[in-house]
């Protein structure tokens, strides 16, 4: 499983959840209950945007694994001054 971040404009959130590949999050209230984040007064059909961020990647060779980390980004979305929706 990879941590995904998921960001909601309704009420300015980002939360972090684990999840496969495949599985989208497209609501407030699905993000929620995946990730066993209390909704508050947010309605559970709110749209929310998957980020993108930095991470880890683990390659194994040789029978042995080694951890290589990507580009830390310094924003949500990737741009060294940030965007005017996180900023």
């Amino acid at each position: 499983m990879i941590n995904y971040d998921y960001f909601c404009p309704a009420n300015n959130e980002t939360v972090s959840v684990a999840h496969g590949i495949r599985e989208q999050i497209l609501t407030w209230g699905e993000l929620c209950e995946k990730a066993g984040h209390l909704p508050g007064t947010t309605l559970a059909e709110t749209p929310v945007e998957r980020l993108i961020s930095g991470g880890m990647l683990a390659m194994v060779a040789g029978g042995r694994s080694s951890a290589s980390p990507l580009p830390v980004m310094n924003s949500c979305c990737g741009h060294p001054s940030g965007c005017s929706r996180h900023g």
